[in-house]
């Protein structure tokens, strides 16, 4: 009878359990062992794969380990008890392959890409958005469009961790096959990010699930920007003018749709048009190359865009400084940039940028704001710099630059941005909601600066100062339940002249800082 050896690619991307003669005698390196235990303690899902390939061949195979010869690299390991104990070399990598070719070793090729749909396909339907596989739980599916989904219980017996392994051995071994059609965008301990094809998959592992889970995502939208009916200024203005772009909204809100329309309406405008994904799942016609934050620090990413000089790039998923901070940076070289941004509400999108950046330079990065809900445009916000006495205010001598951010079909300004003492400032214009009216608890006066006291109750609250001349200071009330005036600030002096002749107010005012 054959007798064989099995490395680590054999263990993690085949089932030599199945593949091999029943009863057949099989070696295993203690390195490959120890390759696969490392992994399995990282958390990476290979290694809990290997060792439960592992557990099934000693149920049919006669497993041997052993340490001879003293080799720590698991491939090498097993490539060389195969030559020196003259027994078959089992291996799914192809380049162990082609090593085991090239020295005259007798050797096995198995696994190779699985024919035919995936396991986890059959949980998918033209209307699937994602499925959400966990062991121990029933498997959910979430269908529909953007604006009108549904959670639908696919049965109702839980997933065994068999199953679950299963589906994580095969979505893994097409990953890494050449041929698959996807790659592994992120591997860190207890998790793993991967595109297959159109689909993303996420995959976690104790400890840091509670249990393994893999999360399987499919765009099922793809529209183009006729699709959305915009007005013809706003195609104007995406055509001639804008070229800091935001596209904000709440997850699942149909974001990257949009961004992906708008990268085929810059490609057939004759633009050249670059991604940033991670991970790269928007589907983008041919003429548009994607790159993966995953396989290149910002620093690569800002040369390679620099030295091509693309009309435009976008930016999908933004989320840290150091994505915003790359964003500032190939926009401010002059390079047209489109960000995908998470936001609630339309002017969250910009406050992402207030204390990353300099205020003064947001118009400059920033010029439209494209906000999509339930898969529609539902606001566009265009931004201009001003140097005017802000709204509410009468003093000539408070004139400052103000960020004006307007509707952009409309003209009306909703929104000022500017800083007042050491603070930034972003003020609705139009309240969604009342004012607030209430009275400080008392006043006194310190060394550097001038305090109202007010219930600590109200810590938190913004609040303006004013009289009837016009707004004198607009403050946070911070934990204490203090608002401090700087002394070096020549209003301090008036507030307190104005409360003491019991002539100033203050509003609680729905205002962001």
């Amino acid at each position: 009878m054959t007798e064989y050896v099995v490395d680590n690619s054999a263990l993690i991307y085949a089932e030599p359990s199945k593949e091999l003669p029943e009863g057949s005698k099989v070696f295993v390196h203690k390195a490959v062992i120890r390759h696969l235990e490392d992994m399995a303690r990282k958390g990476l899902a290979p290694g809990y794969v290997g060792l439960n390939e592992l557990s099934k061949m000693r149920e049919k195979l006669e497993v041997i380990v052993v340490e001879e010869p003293k080799i720590s690299d698991p491939v090498e390991a097993s490539r060389e008890v195969a030559r020196l104990r003259k027994v078959t070399l089992v291996t799914a990598d192809p380049v162990q392959k082609r090593i085991a070719e090239a020295i005259g070793l007798d050797y096995l090729f198995v696994g190779g890409i699985p024919e035919g749909r995936m396991t986890f396909e059959d949980y998918f339907d033209d209307l699937t958005m994602s499925v959400h596989l966990k062991e121990g739980a029933p498997p959910i599916a979430k269908r529909g469009f953007p604006g009108a989904r549904s959670m639908n219980v696919l049965r109702e017996e839980p997933i065994t961790r068999e199953e679950i392994m299963r589906v994580m051995k095969e979505i893994v071994e097409r990953a890494r096959s050449p041929e698959g059609g996807g790659y592994i965008e992120s591997e860190r301990p207890y998790s793993m990010l991967i595109q297959l094809r159109d689909y993303r998959v996420t995959i976690t592992v104790p400890p840091l699930s509670d249990g393994i889970e893999i999360t399987i995502v499919k765009p099922v939208a793809r529209k183009k920007i006729s699709d959305y009916n915009l007005p013809k200024k706003l195609i104007e203005r995406l055509e001639k003018s804008a070229e800091g772009i935001l596209i904000a909204g709440a997850p699942g809100a149909g974001k990257s749709t949009f961004a992906q329309a708008l990268a085929e309406f810059y490609a057939s405008l004759d633009r050249i048009v670059k991604a940033i994904e991670s991970p790269r799942d928007m589907r983008l016609p041919p003429s548009v190359t994607s790159y993966s934050k995953h396989f290149a620090d910002p620093d690569e990413i800002r040369d390679i865009l620099l030295l091509s000089r693309p009309d435009y790039t976008i930016f999908d998923e933004m989320r840290t400084t150091e994505d915003i901070n790359l964003f500032v940076d190939l926009r401010l070289a002059g390079i047209g940039m489109i960000g995908v941004i998470h936001a609630t509400a339309p002017i969250d999108a910009i406050q992402r940028f207030i204390g990353r950046i300099d205020v003064g330079l947001i118009p400059s990065v920033i010029d439209t704001v494209i906000f999509i809900k339930d898969g529609n445009v539902s606001k566009v916000y265009e931004l201009v710099m001003k140097v005017k006495v802000p709204t509410g205010m009468r003093d000539r001598d408070l004139a400052r630059p103000v960020i004006e951010v307007r509707d952009f079909l409309t003209g009306n300004v909703e929104y000022e941005i500017y800083t007042f003492g050491e603070q930034t400032f972003v003020v609705p214009i139009r309240p969604t909601s009342g004012f607030g009216e209430l009275k400080p608890v008392g006043i006194s006066k310190r060394r550097k600066y001038v305090m109202l006291k007010f219930d600590k109750s109200l810590a938190g609250k913004v609040v303006e100062i004013y009289s009837d001349e016009g707004t004198l200071f607009i403050g946070r009330i911070n934990k204490s339940g203090n608002i401090k005036i700087p002394k070096s600030n020549p209003i301090a002096d008036q507030i307190e002249e104005l409360y003491k002749a019991n002539r100033l107010k203050f509003r609680v005012v729905e205002r962001y800082v």
